[in-house]
């Protein structure tokens, strides 16, 4: 999606930039590993492939990602391959209850394991819910997660999504969060978004 093409946001511990070429090496490094293949439910890829689905995310207009980087790595060296901690993604698609409407399936990925349990995820996640509620005529996020990943079901469970379905053939949950008022104002008290012009590295 071309909407973030020039956008960088900024929170206490984590930068969101959009997903760029020069990204897709360590990307494509990073998902090497059959762990996080499986963690994701990703397919293993060439790196050309790879290169593919980084034009894909940026032309395709039902999906939207940036990468996320380390706020003080990114600070202290202006390297972003360096600060690179992983990835968050949004697939939208049309509310089925308000054709106008959109529904957002949301992900987000830590990738190196030393990243893990400092707040990267958490912070990166609302920021995208932030700015993508900004920018989109959403109406409710929602999220599909293994049901063996504890981490990321509590993780999603904290920001007040509800778990809607369980779908035992592909060992999968179901979340769900309305975009409501409450709901708005609960977020705006999480997370302060700085929104910066993004100039490709």
């Amino acid at each position: 999606m071309r909407l973030n093409e020039h956008t960088k946001l900024s929170g206490q511990r984590v930068v969101l930039v959009p997903y760029e070429a020069h990204h897709v090496p360590k990307y494509h490094e990073w998902m090497s590993s059959p762990a996080l293949r499986s963690l994701t439910a990703s397919d293993e890829l060439t790196l050309e492939e790879e290169y593919e689905m980084q034009r894909s995310w940026r032309e395709d207009t039902d999906k939207l990602t940036f990468i996320v980087l380390c706020a003080d790595t990114y600070e202290k060296t202006n390297d972003e391959i360096a600060a690179m901690v992983g990835d968050t993604n949004l697939f939208v698609r049309h509310d089925d209850d308000e054709p106008k409407k959109y529904v957002a399936e949301a992900e987000i990925m830590i990738a190196s394991p030393a990243a893990r349990g400092k707040g990267y995820g958490r912070e990166a996640m609302l920021l995208m819910f932030k700015y993508a509620q900004q920018h989109l005529p959403l109406r409710k996020f929602e999220a599909k997660i293994d049901m063996d990943n504890a981490v990321s079901l509590r993780l999603f469970e904290s920001f007040q999504f509800k778990e809607v379905r369980r779908v035992e053939v592909f060992h999968e949950v179901t979340l769900e969060r309305l975009i409501t008022d409450d709901w708005l104002s609960w977020l705006n008290t999480q997370v302060q978004l700085r929104a910066e012009k993004y100039v490709n590295a």
